[in-house]
């Protein structure tokens, strides 16, 4: 394999076998993708299946408020409502080109389990999806979802029972399964070829979000924002303004509670260098290099690591990663919801929340992009949870 790094980081950490697997799936991103008939046939989907391109949506209640204009990359009309079907539609359509049957994947708030299924279904293969116990339970509307579109949904029990777990349990499946089956994986993250591979399907909302705004407003936005866990949404994001150096890139990471001795999943700012999920990356972790327990109230954010080329743009200094606590992403979640009518998942309401706690770091008049990475109608168990005194919620169910 030619195995790519991101600076120091990256490369391919793997038992020998799920070498063969990965060099297949190398191999197809060299010798599929590329091609126009793959081209054409992803371009259909994306359109005609997942309702690309989506909007770039002015904010005008919070750019007033704020003193700059608010732009919200609405990823969160995507079907399934997330930015995970940019992927999940990519790697399904490689592995039926390659001739496999079905995708295994994990999953953390379970959007990319949910795009993954619906991927399958669409493409007619099988689909075994592996999420921790815990975002099971945090996450029932989506587990619901999945075995709808015909999934199987094993709910993982070891460890901390989330996103961490059941991507070691999944690649433990497909150690198995090789020959059938492809690992769908949801993150810019993992061994090589994955980072890439993801970052490429991904690299569709930079693409977009740049041509509407010099269609919108005739020039580059002046920032742009994205929330960060394993970091999908934010690389495809960043990479349409990577080389244009007037552009401020900023993603966020979940910084938990904030409370001395609690966890978070702030690997970026918090984690130091190691292995784990077969790339070399920034990890929370102990003195003796065991995986600390992370913890958001996202569970789309509540990852121990970070996918390598984020921490290559940290290192270089071309993106700034910041962290927001939970109370203050369920802020945000609160004044977008309240002031413009978009509800946002509560991995994006991180995002959302930096902006508006750093409004004098911003270039006043002004153009912010937010990528709003998905919807927040899988969060709403959550938010009654936290929030819902001031809602009004009684002991009614929100989950339906």
């Amino acid at each position: 394999m030619n195995i790519k790094y991101y600076g120091e980081y990256g490369g391919c950490f793997v038992p020998e076998l799920l070498i063969p697997p990965l060099q297949e799936t190398e191999d197809a991103m060299r010798n599929i993708m590329p091609t126009q008939k793959f081209q054409d046939e992803l371009n259909d989907l994306l359109v005609n299946y997942a309702g690309r391109e989506t909007p770039l949506t002015f904010c005008p209640t919070l750019s007033k408020e704020l003193g700059f204009n608010l732009w919200l990359k609405r990823e969160d009309l995507v079907h399934t409502g997330a930015h995970k079907m940019n992927n999940t539609l990519g790697q399904g359509l490689l592995a039926k080109y390659m001739g496999k049957t079905c995708l295994v994947a994990e999953t953390g708030a379970g959007q990319h389990g949910v795009a993954t299924a619906a991927t399958a279904a669409r493409l007619g293969m099988k689909c075994v999806i592996y999420m921790g116990a815990e975002d099971v339970e945090r996450q029932a509307m989506n587990v619901m979802r999945m075995r709808v579109f015909g999934a199987e949904v094993h709910a993982v029990e070891t460890g901390t029972r989330t996103l961490k777990d059941a991507i070691n349990e999944a690649l433990r499946a497909w150690i198995s399964c090789q020959e059938t089956t492809h690992y769908c994986f949801g993150t810019a993250a993992g061994p090589h070829p994955f980072p890439e591979l993801v970052a490429e399907f991904q690299s569709v909302i930079g693409r977009e979000t740049r041509a509407q705004c010099l269609q919108k407003f005739g020039k580059l936005p002046d920032v742009v924002v994205a929330c960060v866990g394993g970091g999908s949404n934010s690389i495809g994001m960043f990479r349409g303004f990577l080389d244009d150096k007037d552009v401020r890139i900023i993603g966020v990471e979940a910084a938990g509670t904030g409370e001395p001795g609690c966890f978070n999943s702030a690997a970026l700012n918090l984690g130091s260098p190691g292995v784990l999920h077969g790339n070399r990356t920034m990890l929370l972790q102990n003195e003796d290099g065991q995986i600390e327990p992370s913890h958001s109230v996202s569970a789309g954010l509540d990852y121990p690591g970070v996918g390598p080329e984020h921490v290559n743009l940290m290192v270089t200094g071309r993106v700034h990663y910041g962290m927001v606590k939970d109370a203050r992403a369920l802020a945000g979640f609160d004044r977008l919801s309240r002031s413009e009518g978009i509800l946002p998942a509560l991995e994006s309401s991180h995002a959302l929340a930096w902006v508006f706690d750093h409004p004098d770091e911003l270039p006043k008049g002004g153009n912010v992009v937010v990528c709003l990475s998905g919807r927040g109608d899988k969060d709403m168990g959550i938010v009654k949870k936290y929030l819902g005194a001031q809602y009004g919620f009684g002991d009614e169910s929100v989950e339906g």
